[in-house]
C-alpha cells in the first residue's frame, strides 16, 4: 500500500508545483475570429482582458501586459477585476499605459470593489449564495476607474453609447458586476442601435439571464470574464466550477448563444491572491477578429 499512497503523493505535488509555479505564470493570447460584421466589411481586431487582479509586485505580468500593445488593436475591452489590492493602482496605470493609446471601454468586476479573502475551495462546488457577505475591505475602484477614464477609455458602468473604432461606430452597452448583485439590465435596456456597424455588450459575469437579455435586444457579440476558464480545469476536459450561472463547458473561449449573438469569456491572467494556481487552464488575454458575417 506505500507504494500507491508514495505515487499519488508525488504526482499530487508534481501538478501542485506546476499549477503554482508554472502555468499561473504561463502568459498566452488566444485568437478567435468572430463573423459578426456587416457583409463587404473591414475586419476589426479586440483585444479582450479580463481579470487581471493585479497587484504591485507582478512585474512580470505588468510587462507581458504592457507588451500586448505590439498587437496593435482597433479596441481594448476590460472585462473587469483589474484590482486585487488596495495599492495597486500604480501598477494598473503602468500596466495598461500603452493600451490607452488605443480606444478602450471597461466595466468593473467584483474584486474591484472589495479586496480577495481566503476561501475554502469547496464552496466553489455548491449552490451560489443567495447574498454576498460583503465584509472584505473595499477597493479604490473609483479612483481607478477615473484614472482610466482620464486616460481615454470609456467606462460602460450602466451606460449604452456610441464609439468611433477604426473610422466606424461600435455601439457599447454595459453593466455593473452580476457576482455582487449590482447589475441593473433596466438601465441598458431597449433595442441595441442598428445604425452601428456592430453593437457590444459588456459585463463582468456571464449570467445566462443577462446574456439572454442582451440577445433580446439585438447585440451581436457580448464579451465577460470572472470564471478564470475554471482556473482549475480536467485534462482535454471542461472545467470543474465556474463560480457564476454558465454551464461547465462554456466558462471560457468563444461560443454561440443563439442564431444572431455571440459570446466570449475570457480566462483572465490572474488568480486570487489566496489561490495562486492555474491548471490546464493558461492566463490568457485574447485577440478577437471581428469579420462579415457568412
Amino acid at each position: 500500500m506505500a507504494r500507491p499512497f508514495t505515487a499519488v503523493a508525488v504526482l499530487s505535488a508534481a501538478a501542485l508545483f506546476y499549477g503554482t509555479v508554472i502555468e499561473r505564470n504561463a502568459f498566452t493570447v488566444r485568437r478567435f475570429d468572430v463573423p459578426v460584421l456587416p457583409p463587404g466589411s473591414d475586419p476589426l481586431r479586440v483585444l479582450h482582458l479580463s481579470d487581471l487582479h493585479i497587484t504591485a509586485n507582478q512585474r512580470n505580468k505588468h510587462d507581458w501586459i504592457r507588451g500586448l500593445a505590439a498587437l496593435r488593436p482597433d479596441l481594448v475591452v476590460n472585462t473587469g477585476d483589474t484590482l486585487s489590492a488596495e495599492n495597486a493602482i500604480p501598477a494598473v496605470l503602468r500596466s495598461l499605459e500603452p493600451l490607452f493609446d488605443f480606444p478602450g471601454v471597461f466595466v468593473p468586476g467584483n474584486n474591484d470593489y472589495y479586496a480577495p479573502r481566503p476561501k475554502n475551495p469547496m464552496r466553489y462546488f455548491g449552490p451560489p449564495p443567495e447574498t454576498h457577505q460583503l465584509t472584505a475591505p473595499p477597493l479604490p475602484w473609483p479612483d481607478l476607474a477615473a484614472a482610466m477614464s482620464e486616460a481615454g477609455w470609456t467606462d460602460l458602468t450602466h451606460r449604452r453609447t456610441r464609439l468611433k473604432v477604426a473610422q466606424h461606430e461600435v455601439a457599447f452597452a454595459g453593466l455593473d458586476d452580476p457576482h455582487l448583485r449590482r447589475a441593473r439590465y433596466q438601465l441598458i435596456a431597449g433595442p441595441a442601435d442598428e445604425d452601428a456597424l456592430v453593437r457590444i455588450g459588456v459585463l463582468h459575469s456571464p449570467e445566462p439571464e443577462l446574456l439572454g437579455a442582451f440577445a433580446a435586444d439585438g447585440y451581436d457579440l457580448v464579451l465577460a470574464g470572472h470564471t478564470h476558464g475554471g482556473q482549475v480545469r480536467l485534462p482535454f476536459g471542461p472545467a470543474l466550477v465556474t463560480n457564476c450561472g454558465i454551464d461547465r463547458n462554456r466558462a471560457r473561449w468563444l461560443h454561440r448563444w443563439d442564431e444572431r449573438m455571440y459570446f466570449h469569456v475570457c480566462a483572465g491572467l490572474g488568480t486570487n491572491p489566496y489561490m495562486p494556481i492555474r491548471f490546464c487552464c493558461r492566463p490568457e488575454a485574447t485577440l478577437l477578429t471581428l469579420l462579415p458575417s457568412r
